[in-house]
């Protein structure tokens, strides 16, 4: 099954434990992102929180600014900016800036606040924030359009003869995904507007078995507004671990995993992702949780992939602390050495010529050692014993 140019990222929240120094874990995010630009993935997404103590990025667009600076490749996007938190206005001239700013590598993402803690502290209904995220998106894709200046009212922001004030840099704009998790808004919000697509519920009990049928959901949209879904800007967010056995990867991850299920998932938030009493097990069972040896992770890739019936156009990786800094860090790099060539076509040319090699060394190295017998005739010389010299004896592959 290939995959060539499956493009690789993380999903950065982010997620640290009660207890560990705020100041230090923001500059290790940002840290993070420098090495995976380095190790050559492709893009990162910060979230936005505003409470329960775990997740403490309240705007990304300041990391993707700081980040920007110390980074040359990866893109940086919000994962996800709570469109309904702010005006559409300023979100648009932000991104715009954000654009300009790192020449391209910017992206937008969508979502109606997924922490109804945020959405309680500044007076807004859960009923209205599905609604007023696809209300503040519409305007958004208007302005970045570039058109006509945009007069909208709602019942919560008012857009009087707007225009954004510089056009994007990106043509015809940043990327922009809509973040879906359980329900299917976020899906029916891309496809109207022909956005892409980021799958948080891939990494939920039962979220794999239902990508097929949510992308299903989306083309049909899609078709009704006259636009296209691309599966390439299909993102599926998935948690991961490598370690060189899959025996070590369980042994490092365990008990950091456990501390954020039971404590974040479990007594902050009150919904706990599974009743088991080893969701780190379950996890692995179902493909929501990618842990083990490069080879063991690559099938969970295949796997996952499967369950979309036509495939992705890449693999999020949300980002935890479930191990040591140098585990987690580790990790990444044997993702990229030894996981990530095998979904982007970069090792084919290496392995079609040395299979070339391997089958046509007879008639390409035998004339070689000839001459180079020659070479010691030539120079009056006896020639010495050649054994180590000599082609091992073996027919040319067919």
């Amino acid at each position: 099954m290939a995959h060539a140019g499956l493009k690789f990222g993380i999903f950065l929240a982010p997620f640290h434990r009660l207890g560990d120094n705020p100041t230090l874990a923001i500059h290790r995010d940002i840290d993070l992102l420098v090495a995976l630009d380095s190790l050559g993935y492709d893009e990162a997404w910060i979230g936005e929180h505003h409470s329960a103590g775990w997740e403490t990025i309240a705007s990304p667009e300041l990391i993707i600014a700081a980040a920007a600076e110390r980074t040359k490749h990866i893109k940086l996007g919000s994962g996800v900016t709570s469109l309904p938190y702010h005006h559409p206005f300023l979100v648009a001239q932000r991104f715009v800036q954000l654009d300009h700013m790192t020449r391209g590598r910017a992206m937008l993402g969508c979502g109606p606040g997924a922490l109804i803690s945020d959405a309680y502290m500044m007076g807004l209904e859960a009923k209205t924030q599905r609604p007023r995220m696809e209300e503040a998106l519409s305007a958004i894709m208007k302005l970045l359009a570039c058109e006509e200046p945009v007069t909208m009212k709602t019942d919560w922001f008012e857009l009087r003869q707007a225009r954004l004030h510089l056009a994007p840099y990106s043509y015809p704009h940043m990327d922009i995904k809509v973040a879906s998790s359980t329900t299917p808004s976020g899906v029916l919000a891309a496809a109207k507007h022909g956005l892409g697509l980021i799958s948080l519920g891939a990494g939920l009990p039962g979220g794999p078995q239902k990508l097929a049928e949510q992308w299903r959901l989306g083309e049909a949209e899609a078709a009704g507004h006259g636009k296209t879904m691309n599966r390439a800007d299909w993102r599926l967010v998935v948690n991961l671990h490598v370690a060189e056995d899959d025996e070590l990867a369980i042994r490092q991850v365990k008990a950091g995993e456990r501390m954020e299920t039971e404590d974040y998932f479990g007594e902050v938030l009150g919904r706990p992702p599974t009743r088991s009493e080893e969701p780190l097990r379950d996890g692995l069972k179902a493909g929501t949780t990618l842990v083990g040896s490069p080879e063991t992770v690559a099938k969970g890739i295949e796997r996952l992939l499967a369950f979309t019936d036509g495939g992705a156009g890449g693999i999020l990786f949300r980002a935890h602390e479930w191990a040591d800094r140098e585990q987690t860090l580790r990790s990444f790099e044997l993702f990229a050495r030894w996981v990530m060539p095998r979904f982007q076509g970069s090792l084919r040319m290496q392995t079609e010529s040395r299979e070339w090699c391997v089958a046509n060394r007879e008639g390409i190295f035998a004339p070689n050692l000839q001459a180079l017998k020659q070479a010691f005739v030539d120079a009056g010389q006896e020639v010495p014993e050649m054994e180590r010299l000599k082609l091992r004896e073996r027919r040319p592959a067919e």
